[in-house]
Formats: structure tokens, C-alpha cells, sequence
């Protein structure tokens, strides 16, 4: 990571739909899958799903805010995955789809705060989304990792990650990369 990059926590249901969503974007230079926001030490993916550790599954984004900045990634991120609906997200229901964001800086809070307070108006029901500082980040297991894109005739891919990606290339097109060589 570069020393202007910065690093932002998502959480928005399944991790590998939020990893292939936040991969296509220009200035995003590198996506982790994994678990936080819960209190387990160096969790597994069973351990996670059990709903017993308290963490979510996540990505962490590394960006380069000269080239997309935060505003768009939250954009993104609410556009793609439901805000509202606790602890669920499509027929993925538990504590660890939940929506959250995890901000590394002051500057990011206040930025994340004021875009939830803008665009609650624009949902019927009330934004839950968990806003709170990252204190400790765990890397998924290698598998989860480039998960849609090396999986793509998966029926979870086909049916779940694929419309999300299609939907996010029509609505953000100027994000999206054109070179389908992107690097997670």
C-alpha cells in the first residue's frame, strides 16, 4: 500500500458478492475477503457462520482516493446490497451478512455519517448499518479469495453474485474497469 492509499472495511452480505462488486472499480487496488467486527480471535469461515464469534463478513478495500474517492465507494456499496434488512441479505440470513462499515480514520467516520444522513430519505425503511471504528481485521481462508471470478458456473455465482455485478456495470459504468485483467 502506498502511502496516500487508505483501507475502508465493507460489509454487505456475502463476502464474495462484495468482492466482485468492489474489484471492478477503478482506483481500487486491492480486495481481502474476511471476518470482523466481532470479538473470536483469528476466526474460521465455520466458526463466522455459526453466529457465535460476532463478526461479519467483510472486505477490505484498498483504494487510491486521488482515483475514486470514498463518497463513491459508499455509493457503490448501498447501491449493491440492502441496508435496511438486519442481519440478512437475499436468502443469506445470520449475524455475519450484516451490513457494516469498518472506517480506519476519524475523516472516513464523519464522511461515512454524513452520506448515511443524506441518503436515508431515499428508503422506506430506517438505514441499519453498523458504523464503528476497525480494531482488528482476519484474512478469509485462501478459497474465499477471487472467489466469483474463479468460480463463475457456481449456481450461487450465476444466481447471486452475477446480477449484482451486472447491475452495479450498468449503474456505475464510468467506475467500472474496462480491462478485465484487474488483479484482486
Amino acid at each position: 500500500m502506498k502511502g496516500k492509499d487508505e483501507i475502508i472495511v465493507l460489509g454487505g452480505g456475502c463476502f464474495w458478492c462484495t468482492e466482485a462488486v468492489f474489484s471492478m472499480l477503478k482506483g481500487v487496488i486491492k480486495i481481502t475477503p474476511g471476518y470482523s467486527g466481532g470479538f473470536t480471535k483469528n476466526p474460521s469461515y465455520k466458526e463466522v457462520c455459526s453466529g457465535e464469534t460476532g463478526h461479519a463478513e467483510v472486505i477490505k478495500v484498498e483504494f487510491d482516493p486521488s482515483k475514486i474517492k470514498l463518497s463513491k465507494l459508499l455509493e457503490v456499496f448501498f447501491t449493491s446490497h440492502d441496508p435496511t434488512t438486519p442481519n440478512k441479505q437475499g436468502n443469506d440470513v445470520g449475524s455475519q451478512y450484516r451490513s457494516i462499515i469498518l472506517y480506519t480514520n476519524e475523516k472516513q467516520k464523519e464522511e461515512i455519517e454524513k452520506y448515511i444522513n443524506k441518503i436515508k430519505k431515499n428508503f422506506t425503511n430506517h438505514i441499519i448499518t453498523q458504523v464503528q471504528n476497525l480494531e482488528k481485521f482476519y484474512s478469509a481462508e485462501d478459497y474465499h479469495k477471487e472467489y466469483f471470478k474463479n468460480n463463475k458456473l457456481n449456481p450461487y455465482c450465476i444466481l447471486v453474485i452475477n446480477p449484482k455485478v451486472k447491475k452495479i456495470k450498468k449503474e456505475f459504468s464510468e467506475l467500472v474497469l474496462k480491462n478485465k485483467k484487474k488483479i484482486i
